[in-house]
């Protein structure tokens, strides 16, 4: 069985392609970069791009199952070729899909739903706790975060969580046309982050926070689109009850608690120093 990884070299990727390792799998990673992809020694990895079907020929072949993301690299907005990829991956054998999904069916969801594929969502409602690593550098140099919506509750998920779930339903029957909402296993503010975080590195971190203007313009200077800035920020200022509902489905899949952020603190902790 091989399993192929696109998304391998980003936060989630690296998880599923550790996970996946880890559980004695043949994985093959997808990335625009391979010579900078700096994956565990007995991965294969290879070129490919998402958005340009054609480039994925040679990646697919001898694949079983795939672990997809829905957003293109430019700008983040949905991918538009996901008809084109599920044809081939169906050409080429692949039996199992896990997709990384936001909630909303674009093109990748739309061909998946419709194909003959043994699909699973997985879907994280909350951020991903690798988005506090947009702080590392001004808590080292500053000592300070700066984000809006300072009381906004969120129950982030650690990566590896979203990982050791992927493997799962990519190795294992029973999980075909399933929704896996996937979150932590608490709730906390950008304040209880910082403090976490604060904690951690034994200094004292000060919380600024932005007007939404500041923060749109933020994410416009990164290159996001208006339509993801407008989603992030809407998000973030009334965010729905899902992100910050606890739910169970990590243990349930995996037979273990969700990992904490005081966990992938721990983890990270060279970052914030």
């Amino acid at each position: 069985m091989t399993i192929l990884v696109t998304g391998a070299t980003g936060n989630v990727g690296r998880h599923v392609v550790a996970q996946l390792v880890q559980a004695g799998q043949r994985v093959r990673a997808l990335t625009r970069n391979p010579a900078n992809a700096n994956l565990p020694e007995g991965v294969e990895v290879v070129y490919g791009d998402l958005s340009a079907p054609e480039s994925l020929a040679p990646a697919l072949h001898g694949v079983t199952g795939i672990h997809l993301i829905t957003f293109s690299s430019e700008g983040f907005g949905p991918l538009q070729t996901g008809p084109e990829i599920v044809e081939m991956a169906l050409k080429a054998g692949v039996r199992r899909v896990t997709v990384l999904w936001s909630g909303e069916k674009g093109p990748v969801e739309q061909a998946v739903e419709a194909s003959s594929l043994e699909w699973t969502y997985l879907q994280p409602p909350s951020e991903f706790m690798s988005n506090a690593l947009m702080w590392a550098e001004s808590i080292r140099s500053e000592g300070v975060v700066r984000e809006p919506f300072g009381n906004s509750l969120d129950a982030m998920i650690h990566e590896a969580d979203i990982g050791s779930v992927a493997a799962i339903a990519l190795t294992t029957d029973g999980h075909a046309g399933k929704t896996y909402t996937l979150t932590g296993p608490e709730v906390l503010t950008i304040s209880e982050k910082v403090r976490a975080i604060s904690a951690a590195i034994g200094r004292d971190i000060q919380f600024v926070e932005l007007t939404e203007e500041q923060a749109r313009e933020r994410m416009r200077e990164k290159g996001a689109q208006d339509d993801v800035i407008d989603f992030v920020i809407g998000w973030h200022a009334n965010p729905p009850e899902s992100a910050f509902t606890v739910v169970p489905t990590v243990e349930e899949v995996t037979g273990r608690p969700a990992r904490t952020f005081t966990q992938w603190v721990a983890e990270h902790v060279q970052h914030f120093n």
